[in-house]
């Protein structure tokens, strides 16, 4: 990889702080990349539609939504892109959920600076990246035959769900942020409850305290 290759990367997040330090990042690995730049889903989903793109780098989470929800868009829109997801979320627990998803490598935003920049390489060399630990817990989940994080128990949206619980959301609310019924948000609940086999709130936010 020649750091003179006119590479194309789109950072994705909300905040522009990130956009803009990791787009100083890129510039010191490739000389003449262009950096394109979206702070929402509706900014991202329209540089895919009227620019070809080497490398995405999306958060998680935008005031208009979860980007689990539209890795499949991205892939349609293009299919051979590479996707880094960059996130503060904790890799044990989302990092498998967005590679199974489309995503090609995940990092914590809490990374190092050299840390990022092994990643945007990788991603350029190889088309992936996930750090050594999740290497191991890929191997230790394939060797046990179950998850070593009992949290990877719940499905996508389950987690969506038990962290606005955590945040001390209502279902009513819940449901009004994730536009579904509030009957399917106690189900979500309930299944939460057996899947993690505990009994209240309290209980919940011990778990995720303790596994995140």
């Amino acid at each position: 990889m020649k750091p003179t290759q006119n590479f194309t990367f789109l950072v994705a997040d909300d905040h522009s702080i990130v956009r803009q330090g990791v787009s100083l990042l890129i510039k010191e690995l490739f000389f003449n990349a262009k950096i394109h730049q979206a702070g929402n889903f509706k900014e991202t989903l329209k540089v895919l539609k009227e620019t070809p793109i080497d490398l995405l780098i999306l958060d998680i989470n935008f005031p208009d939504g979860n980007s689990l929800n539209i890795l499949a868009d991205i892939k349609i829109i293009q299919p051979e892109i590479k996707i880094l997801i960059l996130s503060a979320y904790d890799e044990d627990i989302y990092a498998l959920r967005y590679l199974n998803a489309g995503a090609s490598g995940y990092l914590n935003k809490g990374s190092s600076e050299e840390e990022m920049k092994q990643a945007l390489k990788s991603m350029m060399l190889s088309g992936k990246y996930i750090t050594q630990n999740i290497k191991d817990r890929i191997l230790d989940s394939y060797i046990s035959k179950k998850p070593i994080n009992p949290l990877e128990l719940l499905s996508n949206r389950e987690v969506e769900v038990a962290r606005l619980l955590i945040k001390g959301y209502g279902n009513m609310e819940i449901a009004e942020q994730l536009q579904v019924k509030k009957s399917t948000v106690s189900t979500f609940k309930n299944r939460i409850f057996e899947k993690l086999e505990i009994n209240n709130l309290a209980d919940l936010i011990d778990f995720f305290q303790l596994y995140n």
